[in-house]
């Protein structure tokens, strides 16, 4: 069957020339509607999913074909963005996604679903990662060329993993299973996301649930037992029932129901004793443009020691740790023991955790975080293991021959570790983009007690970027079930107990400290226990239910 000729569509009308019935006819359906097989329609009789503006819409939309059913997704994909930190525009959802469904419904064959999931996939990431212009402008001049490149390259890479869950979909039966079969299929990709090339799990959709303050920490508690993916799951499958009728509304009013209720126990549970440690979280908001600017690096350093003199009489006697962002210390700490000693005299003689670029024996840099106490001696180092493709370093696989990142960029760590530092409960440190990475951010042989993530979001502006980095940093307190204190150069400092509740925030764009008791952390939960096979497994699942309903319908009619 060609584009050109519509599948047999219920309420849309007919290839074979019957005449199209309106939606939700009571009357019977024609025969080139039978629900045998993989039949392709998206409304039931009586079932009434839509108010009847939605329901004709969704009817038109079933017989787009071509470029103007392309344009489409692309326009649902750009709308279901809106539902992404900071804006929370879940209702969105509930119209972009059926919408999606028919268009998969629609098409003539797996390979046009696929094409239009790669244009609804476009439109989500295109909006979703505007900010990413943001860092290439920080160098215009040498730059200005990647400037229209960078985002519509970026956003159609990763709209090949929605088309491959469009694919995947098109396989089920029209109704419920092709709704499973999708929703399996989109956090399947997801995960196969996170580690193809170098990986960039970014805005995943169970990001949606993490509003601010208690409503938010409700809806993230799941993700301690099936991560932020399961929360995509459940997610892609909420806003799907819609068009599949009145029982699955209810039954997914139910869900969202028995979810909250889940999250409101779990929340309310009781905290253990806090470990009586004082953490002292040090915003610079130092310009990006002049963070390595050889005139300000005395300006610099004076900035973070001023504000941690400060700091420290604030927060008294007791035991403390002070924690410095990314890149903090605008030289070699590692090679200058002059200003280790300083900085130890700024901390009181309190241990220090600073964000600062090294050199190995192989004469690369790396982006390291140093642990020093007493009078500047190093008691710990952690490289970062997930660099930032072109902004850290320059994948091999770049085809245009021309060198983004000079040198090669940086070297990359050996992975998740623990830090054990005299003094202060073992830590595990994340540098900046290393927080997006569900189930990849602890040492799971070496459980610490609390995570420090330094970061610098001066790079991306007063955009959305900071906004949903701060918010991925809290998906992983959740899933792992332990502390996370979050230090930035600018946007956003913030502490979050182990259940993701925030305690403490600096805004972005300002220079100060934040003095946090550090939260107790919490026996290691269901996801830290298993990691990513709980999503997998569960999405496997539902993905095999979804393409074995056919199966199951054949015996039974047999």
């Amino acid at each position: 069957m060609s584009e050109e000729t519509p599948p047999p569509l219920a309420g849309g009308g007919w290839g074979d020339g019957t005449p199209r019935a309106p939606v939700c006819d009571p009357r019977p359906l024609p025969p080139s509607a039978s629900r045998k097989g993989r039949g392709s329609f998206l409304f039931h009789p009586g079932s009434d999913p839509y108010p009847p503006i939605l329901a004709r819409f969704l009817t038109r939309l079933a017989t787009l074909r071509g470029l103007r059913a392309d344009l489409c997704a692309l326009g649902l994909g750009a709308l279901a963005a809106l539902a992404l930190p900071p804006l929370y525009a879940l209702p969105v959802l509930l119209v972009s996604f059926p919408a999606l469904l028919t268009l998969i419904d629609a098409a003539p064959g797996p390979a046009v679903a696929a094409r239009r999931g790669w244009w609804f996939g476009f439109g989500l990431n295109l909006i979703g990662l505007y900010w990413v212009t943001e860092a290439i402008l920080i160098e215009a001049a040498r730059f200005w060329w990647f400037v229209p490149i960078a985002v519509p390259a970026l956003s159609a890479t990763l709209a090949l993993f929605i088309a491959a869950a469009a694919w995947a979909a098109r396989f089920a039966r029209a109704g419920w299973p092709r709704a499973c079969a999708l929703a399996g299929a989109w956090v399947l990709a997801d995960l196969a996301r996170q580690f193809v090339g170098t990986g960039f799990p970014w805005n995943l959709l169970g990001s949606v649930w993490e509003f601010p303050d208690r409503l938010g920490d409700v809806f993230i508690q799941p993700a301690a037992w099936v991560s932020i993916h399961g929360l995509t799951l459940v997610t892609v499958l909420l806003a799907l029932t819609p068009a599949l009728g009145r029982r699955w509304i209810i039954a997914g009013v139910v869900l969202l129901a028995a979810w909250a209720g889940a999250g409101v126990i779990r929340l309310d549970q009781p905290m253990p004793q806090a470990a009586g440690l004082n953490v002292v979280l040090v915003q610079g908001n130092v310009a990006e443009g002049q963070k390595f600017d050889f005139n300000l690096r005395v300006a610099i350093f004076e900035r973070y020691l001023n504000l941690t003199r400060q700091a420290m009489a604030r927060a008294g006697p007791g035991p403390a740790v002070v924690v410095w962002p990314e890149t903090a210390f605008p030289g070699l700490l590692d090679r200058d023991d002059r200003a280790r000693q300083v900085i130890m005299q700024a901390t009181g003689g309190a241990p220090a955790l600073i964000g600062t670029v090294r050199f190995d024996r192989d004469d690369r840099p790396r982006n390291s975080l140093l642990a020093l106490t007493d009078s500047g001696t190093i008691v710990g180092r952690y490289d970062k293991w997930h660099l930032v493709p072109f902004g850290e370093y320059q994948p091999d696989w770049f085809p245009l021959g021309i060198q983004v990142v000079p040198g090669g960029g940086f070297a990359r760590g050996p992975g998740p570790r623990t830090l054990h530092v005299p003094g202060l409960p073992p830590v595990g440190p994340l540098i900046c983009y290393e927080a997006i990475f569900p189930g990849q951010v602890v040492d799971r042989n070496d459980r610490p007690a609390w995570m420090v993530n330094v970061t610098n979001d001066a790079w991306f502006g007063d955009s959305s970027g900071p906004r949903q980095h701060l918010q991925a940093a809290r998906m992983r307190a959740v899933e792992e079930g332990l502390p996370l204190l979050r230090a930035a150069n600018t946007g956003i400092t913030a502490a979050f107990n182990a259940r993701g509740h925030e305690l403490a925030q600096i805004p972005r764009a300002i220079a100060d400290t934040l003095v946090v008791s550090l939260p107790p952390a919490l026996p290691a939960t269901l996801f830290a226990q298993f990691g990513l096979a709980v999503p997998f497994v569960f999405s496997a699942i539902i993905l095999a239910v979804g393409l074995l309903a056919p199966l199951q319908r054949a015996r039974d009619t047999q």
